[in-house]
């Protein structure tokens, strides 16, 4: 058995950071993810975050309300930007040690600017990260986002929050007899054409071997529970690691008093 730690990248859409409204920066949601992600981080989890910013803009709505696409990715970019500093914040008040890197160029005092050298670092240093502005380029999704980061700081799950409970086979919101899996592999998920993630960042998991787990956000305690190893949501990997049920490892606090 590796003694490597467990290191999670999770996928945090804006909309969740709004509450129930989702939208603007609801305080009371932003400590309950604190909560779960301290818990996690006591007991030897290492974690980044790529946040959405869909709580304040989303550039694929405003494209189809005429704005230039480039103009309006780079408006959600940075409106990502304002989650992740919100984010730092309540992490700091739950007692972590949190920085933001951007992969847009900002002030320093703002963010630091993404390399994998230094994100391992810090993560190693059990720092939790939150990586904002996407991609840095228009045309790419914060899913895409998440991928690519969990693949550069070598992430043994992606953990993808949302508003359902998994992945279905149709919307579950439109139809009640929609089927929800246990576990899907890769080639399942883009054949099936599941609107789940956006296929280039279904692609690039499989194509590094990172699971992705897709669960319930808004249950409480879901990402706890997710972070502690237990199969929450829908599972989708390689057909092994689907044998295997692919999972965080169940944590022991490694900690020495």
């Amino acid at each position: 058995m590796s003694s490597k730690p467990p290191r999670v990248l999770v996928k945090l859409s804006g909309e969740a950071l709004g509450g129930k409204a989702k939208i603007g920066i609801d305080d009371a949601e932003i400590a309950r993810f604190a909560s779960e992600i301290r818990d996690a981080v006591r007991a030897g989890v290492q974690i980044g975050v790529v946040v959405g910013g869909g709580n304040f803009v989303r550039g694929a709505r405003r494209e189809r309300e005429g704005s230039d696409r480039v103009g309006a990715d780079f408006m959600g970019m940075l409106a990502t930007l304002i989650n992740g500093l919100a984010l730092k914040d309540g992490l700091r008040r739950a007692g972590l040690s949190c920085e933001v890197m951007s992969a847009l160029a900002v002030d320093r005092r703002v963010a630091e600017g993404f390399t994998r050298e230094r994100a391992l670092e810090l993560l190693g240093s059990g720092v939790v990260l939150i990586f904002v502005g996407g991609t840095g380029n228009p045309f790419f999704s914060t899913d895409s986002a998440a991928a690519l980061r969990a693949a550069e700081i070598d992430a043994s799950l992606l953990a993808k929050a949302t508003q359902v409970d998994g992945v279905y086979d149709r919307d579950p919101a439109l139809q009640p007899k929609a089927q929800r899996f246990e576990s899907l592999s890769y080639g399942d998920v883009l054949t099936k054409d599941l609107a789940v993630m956006d296929a280039a960042a279904v692609a690039l998991c499989r194509e590094n071997g990172i699971p992705i787990r897709v669960f319930d956000y808004h249950v409480q305690k879901n990402l706890a529970r997710l972070l502690a190893g237990e199969p929450v949501g829908t599972l989708i990997a390689t057909e092994e690691q689907i044998k295997l049920q692919a999972r965080v490892p169940k944590l022991k606090n490694t900690n020495k008093e």
